[in-house]
């Protein structure tokens, strides 16, 4: 287990006078040339990426003209990045997509939980249906894996397999954009059950950074990550959803910052180049929270601050972010300010 010097304070909650609660977090950001611009806490610990792994999850597809093959559109592509709520616009489009590889929800081994969209949820309790495959907020990302082996001719049946070739080649892309070799990326089990990926804060940045901005990147993967990036920004709805931080983020600010959250408090940025002051080329951001940080926020707060320093919103952040504001209040269950919230970086 890292030790606890590996994080710093970062976001402290208010209640009247006091200082209520902490969290301790660790971040990177670097740019396209590998250089660290800026750091918080312990830059090299290995942290599972989670689900900001996910862009990365889809490029050999990409790169081998998989959505072409199959006649996915861009609004596809994002979704095959996301960590979607299982809306109808969500699960539609997962469900025809696995249709168009001659596959139904129940090839994908994602597992099931409720719609995180909590409208849709509603709308399935109380017309007595359970949730599907489908609502997983990871379906999108199992699809893409089920395309890319119905592509070549492999079995389905073991896509997860971590000596798949499906997984095989995604812990390839990865360590290709990190520049480390596969083998120096640790491997656990997702929430979903596929294989997710460790290493250290300032690879994931770097991988980001390239990921956004990659004019050092051989072909095909230069156009695939410029493909999966331009979905991403271009439909954040497919991304996540109304209200989620991702989404919101990117509808605030267009193709300049491409946003993807990870589990247990992990968030990734990437940046256009020219947005960090006195970078070379995009900048990829990485942030981890030490206590998971299970209510959301504190990633989110984090990201807001780091971007105002990098000079975006000058004239402070859209209402849609105001649940993520770095200096926000904290209120009660009747909307009362109890105390304020604030981000040291």
């Amino acid at each position: 287990m890292p030790p606890t010097r590996a994080y710093a304070p970062a976001v402290f909650l208010g209640r009247g006078p006091l200082v209520e609660s902490v969290h301790f977090a660790a971040a990177a950001a670097v740019d396209r040339s590998g250089r660290l611009l800026w750091a918080l806490g312990d830059p090299t610990m290995v942290v599972f990426m989670r689900s900001s792994a996910k862009p990365f999850q889809v490029l050999p597809f990409v790169a081998e003209g998989g959505p072409e093959h199959f006649g996915l559109d861009e609004a596809d592509v994002a979704l095959l990045c996301a960590s979607h709520t299982g809306r109808p616009e969500h699960t539609q489009r997962v469900a025809a997509m696995l249709q168009r590889a001659g596959l139904g929800p129940e090839a994908l081994q994602c597992g099931v939980h409720p719609p995180m969209d909590r409208e849709t949820a509603h709308n399935l309790a109380r017309t007595g249906r359970a949730p599907t495959p489908l609502h997983h907020n990871c379906s999108g990302k199992h699809t893409g894996m089920l395309l890319r082996a119905r592509l070549h001719g492999w079995e389905t049946a073991t896509y997860l397999d971590p000596e798949h070739r499906v997984q095989q080649d995604i812990r390839a892309a990865l360590a290709r954009f990190a520049g480390l070799q596969p083998d120096e990326i640790v491997l656990g089990t997702d929430g979903c059950s596929a294989p997710n990926f460790a290493l250290p804060l300032y690879r994931a940045a770097w991988a980001w950074a390239r990921l956004m901005d990659p004019a050092d990147v051989e072909p095909p993967w230069d156009r695939a990550a410029r493909q999966v990036t331009q979905a991403m920004a271009r439909h954040p709805e497919m991304v996540g959803g109304p209200g989620r931080f991702d989404t919101e983020l990117m509808r605030a600010l267009g193709p300049r910052v491409v946003a993807k959250a990870g589990a247990e408090g992990y968030q990734a940025l990437g940046l256009q180049p020219g947005l960090w002051p006195g970078a070379t080329g995009g900048v990829g951001v990485v942030v981890k929270i030490a206590d998971g940080d299970a209510r959301n926020r504190a990633r989110g707060m984090i990201a807001l601050a780091l971007l105002r320093r990098a000079g975006l919103f000058p004239e402070g952040f859209p209402q849609t972010l105001q649940p993520w504001h770095p200096e926000g209040p904290v209120t009660n269950w009747r909307g009362l300010e109890v105390g304020r919230a604030q981000v040291q970086l």
